[in-house]
């Protein structure tokens, strides 16, 4: 599997967190990230996150991890931290992109989830905002993954599905795999 994408979530509050821990793990891996490192309390968040790769495909992995600040300090890439305090995500995408995409070199996405540490800041080579207003930190990521990957993740094909979701233009279709392209020509 490649692991050239890792979204950390750091800090996550149960009950509090749940349901925008959980989204940053679907979101990461719907948008193109290879792994999600979710906060050690976070094990409900992991387990749907599991489930969802396991019926829908992946690769996908979903790592629990208590030492959020010292995996961030000894990452061996780029660190991009997602705060609405950074440089705007349309000034900086390119620059990013050219640092970790494509060419080995791997990038950890910091996605707060409570107030994060401010040496989170000072180590991160990028601190990225997309807006620089408040908004939900999965809707950061979301638009933060697709700018990095210049929506060529919306393309990808998913191994191991035991379902499919047919797109269509009113209703609801979910499928197995291998029925997929069944109707098609209807």
């Amino acid at each position: 599997m490649n692991d050239d994408v890792v979204v950390l979530r750091y800090g996550h509050r149960p009950g509090r967190d749940d349901r925008m821990t959980t989204h940053v793990g679907l979101t990461a891996r719907a948008l193109g990230a290879d792994r999600v490192i979710l906060p050690d309390n976070a094990g409900q968040s992991a387990e749907t996150i599991r489930d969802i790769t396991d019926r829908f495909g992946g690769p996908f992995a979903v790592e629990l991890r208590d030492d959020q600040r010292a995996f961030t300090r000894n990452w061996g890439g780029t660190v991009a931290h997602l705060t609405m305090y950074g440089e705007r995500v349309q000034d900086v995408e390119a620059d990013i992109r050219a640092d970790s995409v494509g060419d080995g070199t791997r990038l950890l996405v910091v996605v707060g989830g409570e107030k994060v540490p401010f040496d989170f800041y000072e180590e991160a080579d990028y601190n990225v905002g997309v807006t620089n207003q408040p908004h939900s930190e999965v809707a950061g990521l979301a638009v933060f993954l697709d700018r990095l990957f210049d929506g060529e993740e919306l393309e990808r094909d998913w191994e191991g599905a035991d379902r499919v979701v047919v797109p269509q233009e009113t209703g609801k279709r979910v499928v197995d795999p291998e029925d997929a392209g069944a109707g098609d020509a209807e």
